[in-house]
Order: structure tokens, then C-alpha cells, then sequence
């Protein structure tokens, strides 16, 4: 069977060559899916002649991904982020896999991350995996971040073989990438009905680094370790902030409804008084 690897980006130039030449040790088709490009990625991939481009606006990550997968022209469907890298193992699994027809309907793959360069092989990491491989008729849940596949059938299998992380490669860009996955994970979290204290802004973070650093084993990974649990807490800490900053102007809404007072739109585009 055939298969196409499908690969979302934005802004991607310093990752997308080295993804998509590691997709294809196994692809039949390569797709890059891109959502508003602005610093060469669009005109690399055009020029490579190897694959196929589509563009959309971006909304979320599940409503994104739920548009490219039915443009993949085969019913297998290998997802795979810029930042990630098909390993020669990987590739062999899969082509054994896909060389009848397989079981399962969607397969998890576990990963091997990189922190600024430095492979982690601890804190928390250990079990790292996502559901990449996937027939082409399956979709996201509607979540605006940590998007997760929706497999009716149950017949969810795992391979053995690993995807390459490389995460954080720079502080930079790390700290815009969690402003926005913050932000997404708060107005998710709002959305569905869940609530927070201002005891657990305080508290959940220096747990939440506890559970890395020691619980987690982060010590193991060295300094690399201590950056990747300090993150992780930092996280934690930013999503429930906005969180309870969201909670705080909905509050704020319903308190001036009744008054004389024009609301205004917030960070998260909820009214304020």
C-alpha cells in the first residue's frame, strides 16, 4: 500500500529540509500543508519539485489537519511535524507494515526528543509517543491545541521503531510557541466548563517541576533536564494563569451587565468591563 506523509508548517525554513528529505525514505507522496508562511518556506518547498504544496488559513491545529488529511491521494496517512525526522528504522516498519493491509487503523509512534541539541532520555520523556499513522479517513477532536486523533474503531496498534524530536532549538522561539499554546490550552480548558483557583496558579507549577525534575527523573538528563523541567512548570503556570485571568474577566462581564458601560474586548478576545 502506498502512503503519503502529509507535513503542517508555518514559518519553517530552518526545519523543512531536513523533514521532508527524512519523509522520503518512506513516502509516496510528500504534502506540505502551509498556513501563511512568511520567511522562505513556501518558496524552498516550491522549488524542490519532490512534493506537493496546499495553503489555508490557520484556525487550530485539529481544524487545520482536518482539512489537509483528505488531499493525501493515498489511504495511508503519515503525519509528521516540521521539527520531527523519519528514522531509517521507522521507515522500514512502516514499509513492512503497509506491505499488506494492516490491522489496526491508526498506529502511535514513540519519540526521541531533543532539548537545544541534547537528547532527553528521562524526565518524563521515557513514554513519549503520538498517533501519526493513520488511514485517511480519520480526524481530530475539535481542540484548539494537544490536538488528538479520534480512532471509532478502537483498533488503535504502536509501533517499535521512533520519530526524532528536536524541540526547543532555540529559547526564542520556544517562548513564542508557548505563549500561543498557552493561550489555546486556556480558552479549551474555559470553554469546556473547568475552573480554576488561584491556589493551584501557585501551587500545580512547583509540583509540576517536582514531577519532572525528581519523580520523572529529570536530574538524569543533566542541565538539559533542569531546562526542560523548568519548562514544563513554566507551562503549567502560564496556562492557568490565563486561565484564571479568562475566569476573572467573564466574572468582570457578568457584574457589568447590568451597568451603564460599553465592554471592551480582552487578550482573549472575551468582553471586559
Amino acid at each position: 500500500m502506498q502512503l503519503t506523509v502529509l507535513i503542517p508548517c508555518k514559518d519553517e525554513r530552518h526545519n523543512i529540509a531536513a523533514c521532508i528529505d527524512a519523509a522520503l525514505a518512506v513516502a509516496d507522496e510528500v504534502i506540505v500543508a502551509d498556513s501563511g508562511s512568511t520567511d522562505g518556506t513556501l518558496e524552498y518547498v516550491g522549488g524542490r519539485g519532490d512534493c506537493r504544496v496546499i495553503e489555508r488559513e490557520f484556525i487550530n491545529y485539529a481544524s487545520f489537519k482536518n482539512w489537509a488529511i483528505p488531499q493525501a491521494s493515498h489511504e495511508w496517512v503519515l503525519i509528521v511535524d516540521a521539527d520531527e525526522r523519519v528514522t531509517a528504522e521507522l521507515a522500514v516498519e512502516i514499509r513492512e507494515l503497509l506491505s499488506s493491509d494492516p490491522p489496526m487503523d491508526a498506529y502511535a509512534i514513540r519519540r526521541t526528543t531533543f532539548v537545544l541539541g541534547s537528547q532527553l532520555r528521562y524526565s518524563g520523556l521515557q513514554n513519549d509517543k503520538v498517533t501519526r499513522l493513520i488511514r485517511r479517513n480519520l480526524r481530530y477532536a475539535d481542540t484548539r491545541v494537544h490536538e488528538h486523533l479520534e480512532v471509532p474503531s478502537g483498533q488503535l496498534g504502536r509501533l517499535q521503531a521512533r520519530l526524532e524530536h528536536h524541540t526547543v532549538q532555540s529559547v526564542a522561539r520556544m517562548f513564542a510557541v508557548q505563549n500561543r499554546y498557552t493561550s489555546w490550552a486556556a480558552l479549551d480548558r474555559f470553554d469546556r466548563g473547568k475552573r480554576v483557583a488561584f491556589a493551584h496558579v501557585v501551587a500545580k507549577p512547583p509540583v509540576k517541576f517536582l514531577q519532572t525534575y525528581l519523580l520523572q527523573r529529570g536530574f538524569l538528563d543533566g542541565s538539559m533536564g533542569f531546562v526542560w523541567s523548568v519548562v514544563t512548570a513554566f507551562y503549567a503556570f502560564a496556562k492557568l494563569l490565563k486561565q484564571w485571568e479568562l475566569q476573572q474577566n467573564d466574572s468582570k462581564a457578568d457584574d457589568s451587565a447590568h451597568a451603564d458601560t460599553l465592554p471592551v474586548t480582552g487578550e482573549f478576545g472575551r468582553k471586559v468591563a
